[in-house]
């Protein structure tokens, strides 16, 4: 078939979409730390099981030391930290905003990986970087006014950059783990190596979210957010799955298929619409005023990202 791979990152667009406002629902009424204790557990359970039909084993069998600890270190950036800062910008500003300011993320990917990597920066990356911030500030600025609260848009900042270090320390684990092995091993099971990945890092978010929640169990009780009454909200549950299924399952199995039949370029612009995307359906849920500026700084943001593939 034509085009499969760019209907399919449309297809994961769409996904991620109903990820974002799925969790909007599930965060306000299951509350951040328990929404993130369940999302973690479920989407553990689900990579192991998926790892096991795979390769027969449950995650990374082979990995050194090393591996583990950046994999590790990633998981508490990226699935603590990042998806802490996600969800309350979605509490504070909503989705729509909280996955505009998710278009920084390759921007500090970028950033992170010339930090740490030694990677340079190229002209195309600091113009993408440049357009990007450009969307945003359309879209949150307002006759020199800033339109949304700062704590809002410091989450947003927080989950963009939780999302792109934790990206760079997952590559520093991978590359870890690929020179721990033969090259006989590594290419039975270097197809497999993301997912073991993404165990390990699933690991470190479920952990961390169950320590924090028990540590301000007696804060989260006076606000009628505890685990135990989440068993209790079926829509917070509902919402709390149909934001899994959509988001760390189908969503990154889909964009990895995306890859193997368009140009990884081409695909992740187009998986990259989501604030465009978005737009209607927060309008329609949340009753979400939409207006001209809104449309264009998505719009430039969504290009902005694109520049850093396509340049």
């Amino acid at each position: 078939m034509q085009y499969l791979g760019e209907v399919i990152s449309l297809g994961v667009a769409c996904s991620w979409t109903v990820a974002a406002l799925a969790s909007e629902v599930a965060s306000r009424r299951l509350g951040v730390f328990v929404m993130n204790v369940w999302r973690m557990l479920l989407a553990l359970l689900l990579s192991t099981l998926l790892m096991l039909m795979l390769s027969g084993t449950w995650g990374l069998q082979y990995a050194s030391p090393s591996a583990w600890m950046w994999l590790l270190l990633s998981g508490v950036v990226g699935y603590f930290f990042g998806d802490w800062c996600l969800f309350n910008s979605y509490l504070t500003i909503g989705s729509r905003y909280g996955q505009l300011f998710m278009t920084l993320a390759p921007a500090f990917t970028a950033f992170s990986a010339w930090v740490m990597l030694g990677q340079k920066l190229s002209w195309a990356a600091l113009l993408a970087m440049a357009v990007t911030l450009l969307g945003i500030a359309i879209s949150v600025w307002h006759a020199g006014k800033q339109e949304l609260p700062t704590k809002g848009v410091l989450f947003g900042l927080g989950a963009a950059l939780g999302q792109g270090l934790g990206l760079v320390l997952s590559k520093l684990g991978l590359d870890s783990y690929e020179s721990s092995m033969s090259a006989e091993l590594l290419s039975q099971t270097v197809n497999y190596l993301p997912f073991s990945a993404n165990s390990v890092r699933c690991i470190a978010g479920l952990a961390c979210y169950t320590a924090w929640y028990y540590w301000m169990r007696p804060k989260f009780r006076t606000e009628h957010h505890t685990f135990s009454d989440s068993f209790s909200n079926r829509r917070g549950i509902l919402a709390m799955l149909i934001a899994v299924l959509s988001g760390p399952f189908l969503g990154v199995g889909f964009s990895l298929m995306a890859v193997q039949y368009t140009a990884a370029g081409i695909a992740s612009t187009l998986m990259a619409t989501t604030p465009i995307l978005i737009l209607l359906p927060s309008r329609w849920l949340f009753g979400q005023r939409i207006t001209l500026r809104n449309v264009v700084g998505s719009i430039v943001s969504v290009i902005g990202v694109s520049l850093f593939f396509l340049l």
